[in-house]
């Protein structure tokens, strides 16, 4: 037992007043000995002073800097790396506080979840931040849980982590879960994920808005790299979408330089879509950029119209997809396995500078199942599909199909398909059911499979063909409702088709197009890939006066080609402005 030692005042000494206290007089040489002393018999007594004032530790932002690795103690304060904490079940205990910081030890692996809770604080200013510390990344490892979960809270940035799961978590959890399930429409702003990667849950990351559409706005996720997950790398929800009065579950989200491969799907899923790279659902506003779909959806099941795609989109509004690639994505059974889709309810959106390459469905596809009006005024411009419906024929190079598609615009694309064995996909396919759909200035080239395959003879009322590039090297087919064509005049005459007022437009001119060759793993978003050279044109005289002039027809092209060049000069067809042999 430690003995209680009281340090008194040295007697004697006459005393003044000042300031409302009591001080004694030329006794401060002598009191200073005194409690020299005693602070020193207090030491030899194995009694303790009270601790000292320790000013209260900040970061540049004015929140607080907490510290976890392997070697730390959970009795410590957690407040630098020389005190941090040892568990991630201490650290889940913190109630955050804006600008408060969670910094895992960067090289350690950390088991358990990490969770941010409603009654957690930040803002887009003073962020609540998980990151990593030191050198690497540090790896949250959950045990049949989600790895990182925000509820009904935001104001977060998560970034520099890696985050993987379990067999239990690939079955039934996400990676890094964003929940809301708040009444009356809110949308929690600010979401910062990046320089994470996520693997070994059924999603990777996830954004989940409530019955109520409530969600989240302002969010950011760049730079991940999502793997090896089962339904998705990244998928945005929300409720139930209703026609007559729609609402979208989160708003302003922008995806950038993410990398979703190998989210191979779920063998036993059969009525649901899995095996996706990248999913928004109930977007309104967003932003998918400069991303990569790879080798997704090779387990998938679904025997209905829910099978997986590279990158797509449904129940959303006002969304664009440019400069991404999408390619080697699959189907385990006979439904989609495609690049890029616009699917069920998508309005006023956008996919413009992209490659779809060598996928077993369709390059990009512009479907809806449901019969209403939702999904209108869509474009698809300056896009590139190389090789696609490699296993389905059913689909295409660009496909439009579905209940109910209408007021679609896709102009100004290359799209080149060769015969993979005994499966000969058509550069374009049309289904029933399309509505004020225009066709303009695209190159469509096949090697003997139909240049299009129409499933209906469609009056220039709900298609209109104009501008077009139709060539084959393998012998001139065009389908039309119940009839097929082997000439371009035949159809012209017949259908009305590539006709403006008496003028002829299209042809059937083989555009010179290079070889394009892409290497077995896949191009990039930095040159890798299919050159000017390849796609550019080198018959330009053949092809001159073949398009039309979409600015004549009211339609705003666009301020440059695929590879970012500035159109100049005549209106030309496909993705690339024709090179002029010198």
């Amino acid at each position: 037992m430690r003995q209680r030692i009281e340090c008194t005042e040295v007697p004697g000494s006459p005393r003044r007043e000042h300031g409302g206290e009591t001080a004694a007089v030329g006794a401060l040489p002598r009191r200073r000995a005194a409690v020299g002393l005693c602070a020193m018999v207090v030491l030899l007594a194995g009694c303790s002073l009270p601790a000292p004032h320790v000013p209260l530790r900040t970061n540049a932002q004015g929140g607080r800097d907490f510290y976890v690795s392997p070697q730390g103690n959970d009795r410590a304060d957690g407040r630098t790396p020389e005190t941090a904490w040892r568990t991630l079940r201490h650290a889940d205990a913190l109630r955050f506080k804006p600008a408060d910081r969670l910094r895992l030890q960067g090289g350690a692996r950390f088991p358990g979840t990490l969770s941010i809770g409603q009654g957690d604080a930040g803002n887009d200013h003073k962020p609540v931040v998980i990151e990593s510390y030191g050198s690497g990344r540090a790896t949250i490892a959950a045990a049949g849980t989600r790895g990182i979960e925000v509820h009904n809270t935001s104001g977060v940035v998560i970034r520099n982590l890696i985050v993987v799961g379990d067999g239990a978590a690939y079955r039934d959890e996400d990676g890094i879960a964003f929940v809301s399930d708040l009444p009356g429409h809110r949308k929690l702003p600010y979401i910062r994920v990046s320089g994470v990667e996520v693997t070994g849950f059924r999603n990777g990351i996830r954004l989940h808005g409530g019955s109520q559409a409530s969600g989240f706005r302002n969010v950011q996720i760049y730079d991940c790299s999502l793997h090896t997950n089962q339904d998705a790398g990244l998928v945005t929800d929300g409720p139930a979408f209703d026609a007559d009065a729609p609402e979208y579950a989160h708003e302003d989200v922008t995806v950038s330089k993410v990398s979703a491969y190998q989210n191979v799907g779920d063998p036993e899923a059969s009525g649901r879509n899995t095996g996706s790279g990248i999913v928004l659902g109930s977007v309104r506003h967003g932003i998918v950029q400069q991303s990569v779909a790879r080798d997704n959806g090779m387990s998938s099941s679904a025997t209905a119209m829910e099978g997986p795609e590279g990158i797509w989109t449904y129940d959303s509004t006002r969304m664009t997809f440019q400069r991404n690639i999408s390619y080697a994505n699959h189907s385990g059974s006979q439904v989609d396995g495609g690049g890029f889709g616009l699917d069920n309810n998508v309005s006023h959106s956008l996919m413009q500078y992209n490659l779809a390459y060598g996928n077993d469905g369709a390059g990009f596809l512009a479907y809806s199942a449901i019969w209403n009006s939702v999904h209108t005024d869509n474009t698809i411009r300056y896009n590139v599909s190389h090789n696609n419906g490699r296993k389905i024929q059913d689909y295409g190079g660009i496909v439009a199909e579905g209940s109910r598609v209408t007021h679609l615009s896709i102009y100004q694309n290359t799209v080149l398909i060769t015969a993979n064995g005994s499966v000969r996909a058509p550069a374009l396919r049309l289904q029933p059911n399309l509505g004020s759909v225009t066709v303009r200035n695209n190159v469509f080239v096949t090697d003997g499979a139909p240049v299009v395959a129409a499933q209906g003879a469609f009056n220039t009322s709900d298609v209109l063909m104009q501008g077009n590039d139709y060539h084959s090297k393998g012998g001139w087919i065009l389908q039309w409702g119940e009839r097929w064509y082997t000439d371009l005049a035949s159809w012209r005459q017949s259908a009305g088709q590539e006709a403006q007022g008496a003028r002829a437009t299209g042809t059937d001119a083989d555009p010179c197009l290079a070889q394009v060759a892409l290497p077995a793993s896949g191009p990039n978003l930095y040159g890798v890939g299919p050159t000017r050279g390849a796609l550019a044109s080198q018959c330009v005289g053949t092809l001159a006066g073949a398009a039309v002039d979409l600015r004549a027809l009211g339609v705003k092209p666009g301020p440059v080609d695929y590879f970012g060049a500035r159109l100049t000069g005549s209106p030309v067809v496909g993705a690339v402005q024709a090179v002029p042999k010198a």
